[in-house]
């Protein structure tokens, strides 16, 4: 698995999928490495993946320094992949958690940004809220599905504050634009690949700075696709579309009855709606 040396000598890993022009991908958890990510529903048939492990994930190296674990300081870890890679300007995706480095990258490197996708953005970087009520109504559009009662009052326990780990697993449902086996196993397997201490160390205090960011992003010249799930308990289109207004030239999509993975549940449209953006005119 190919590697490089980080701005403190750690040794990151990164796989490469596919062929075509390359397209630097980002995994969410936070802290996950891109085993769950797959070849992102066959967009490897369109773009050469830059799968990368963030640092003391996967393949990638423990850092000498836990606090390199902040999301901050990870956005030197994508310039050091650009670096390596020899790319004057990357077009970059991002899942999830790992939205909030993709941003802060553009936030301090913009000349280097071509074409950010933002997949079912995480919003701490960006300070966008999601009401415990946007999460609800969200959740009701599965009201139908046998399983909903317990998701749901998992849910409700969460957003009152009094969700627990049980909780927490109960409405994994929710993630998935269709429960079965296949999205069961892919959540069953998401914990293995995730640093648990890494991720708790992600967001410390300094790693945002919300106001700065928004004012960055807002002078951001680069395309921007925000693709967002109709069904995405954690990212529901709404707050979506506050990501997608801070930026002044981006398209928001919501894939219908897709979640938070929607390469999943939709593979064709979602390399469909990928592909076109990223095959768009220059800026």
């Amino acid at each position: 698995m190919p590697a490089f040396s980080a701005y403190d000598g750690t040794e990151l890993a990164f796989e490469t999928l596919g062929d075509g022009p390359p397209l630097v991908c980002l995994p969410g958890g936070p802290m996950q490495d891109c085993v769950y990510l797959g070849d992102l529903g066959g967009l490897s048939a369109h773009r050469r993946l830059i799968m990368a492990d963030p640092r003391g994930t996967g393949r990638s190296a423990i850092p000498a320094d836990p606090g390199s674990y902040r999301c901050d300081r990870l956005v030197d870890d994508v310039e050091a992949l650009r670096e390596h890679l020899g790319l004057d300007r990357m077009d970059l995706l991002a899942h999830s958690a790992g939205t909030n480095p993709a941003v802060l990258y553009a936030q301090r490197h913009p000349e280097r940004v071509g074409r950010l996708v933002l997949v079912t953005p995480s919003v701490f970087a960006v300070g966008v809220d999601v009401s415990g009520g946007a999460r609800r109504a969200t959740a009701s559009l599965r009201r139908d599905e046998p399983w909903f009662p317990e998701a749901f009052a998992a849910l409700e326990a969460i957003v009152a504050g009094d969700g627990d780990a049980a909780a927490f697993r109960a409405i994994a449902p929710f993630w998935y634009g269709r429960w079965d086996e296949a999205a069961r196993a892919h959540r069953d397997a998401g914990d293995k690949h995730r640093n648990h201490e890494a991720a708790a160390r992600f967001g410390e205090a300094g790693a945002f700075t919300p106001d700065a960011t928004r004012a960055a992003l807002g002078r951001l010249e680069s395309p921007v696709l925000v693709l967002a799930g109709e069904v995405d308990l954690n990212s529901p289109p709404p707050a979506m579309a506050e990501v997608a207004a801070l930026f002044p030239h981006a398209e928001l999509v919501v894939r219908a009855g897709a979640g938070h993975f929607p390469w999943l549940d939709d593979p064709e449209g979602f390399v469909a709606t990928v592909e076109a953006f990223l095959a768009g005119p220059g800026r």
